[in-house]
């Protein structure tokens, strides 16, 4: 599933091709994704020129003076850049199209990708209640140990939760865990404010190391631009069952928390 990283890096692909670029026609092959594409996006996107593309959380924000396209790309979806006369296969549901040739091609195999169209992006209901931007200011170890007191849930499901903070997925949390040396199972709740401290900046780190190698590429995922992520040969933990950790040689160990894989080492996290 795209996360943070992989969605950022779809940003930044797409962004130099359509930034300043007039919308001439949008097709939709197929409504039927998570929810149904609505005609709304047909009706207001063409004649519009993109002010700016943003991501906030898992979202891409496709940003013109009448309003905004919110793109989600779902379990299995990805943006390219492609001609107009690029033939679409079978899973190419939606091209924004621009008077430059250049068609943004929405493609989502699984369909539980969605389009939205909106005149006020901050307070659609799908934006309104997430928690902060992991890499922005507001978002550290005081912020984290704030949001625990009180709470009982593990630490990696709790900052997995959108409303805590957004885009954390299932592989970076892993991964920020175990550079914090903080034990996925622990009681949110009953972690010092030193060790938020380092969560919080493993958390930036990993997601920064991420972006910078393109994303993580465990099935099919390819930035704006087509091209592959890397971050997953940098995995510390994540997927490495039984492998020695690099810190201390004991195997990796494998869980299931709330039907997502676990990885951490027993040594050398508590």
């Amino acid at each position: 599933m795209p996360e943070l990283p992989e969605v950022e890096t779809s940003r930044r692909g797409i962004e130099p091709h359509i930034i300043d670029t007039q919308i001439s026609r949008v097709v939709v092959r197929d409504r039927r994704l998570r929810w149904p594409v609505s005609h709304d996006i047909d009706r207001n996107l063409p004649g519009q020129v993109v002010t700016s593309v943003t991501r906030r959380a898992k979202y891409l924000l496709i940003n013109t003076d009448k309003g905004t396209a919110i793109l989600h790309l779902g379990m299995s979806g990805s943006v390219t850049i492609v001609d107009h006369d690029t033939p679409a296969g079978v899973h190419d549901h939606v091209d924004i199209e621009f008077t430059t040739g250049k068609t943004l091609r929405f493609r989502d195999p699984r369909r539980f990708g969605s389009l939205h169209w909106t005149t006020d992006a901050k307070h659609h209901w799908l934006l309104e209640k997430l928690g902060p931007e992991p890499l922005g200011d507001e978002f550290d170890g005081d912020y984290l140990r704030q949001k625990s007191r009180g709470r009982r849930v593990s630490i990696k499901p709790f900052i997995m939760n959108a409303h805590i903070v957004v885009g954390v997925g299932n592989i970076y949390a892993s991964e920020a865990l175990y550079l914090a040396g903080i034990h996925p199972c622990r009681a949110a709740g009953r972690i010092s404010q030193q060790r938020y401290d380092r969560l919080a900046m493993t958390i930036k780190d990993v997601l920064h190391n991420a972006i910078a190698a393109g994303g993580t590429t465990l099935r099919d995922f390819y930035g704006g631009d087509g091209q592959p992520g890397y971050f997953q040969q940098q995995l510390e933990a994540y997927g490495r069952e039984g492998e020695p950790c690099r810190r201390c040689n004991t195997p990796i160990t494998a869980i299931t928390q709330g039907q997502r894989s676990t990885y951490y080492c027993k040594q050398c996290q508590r």
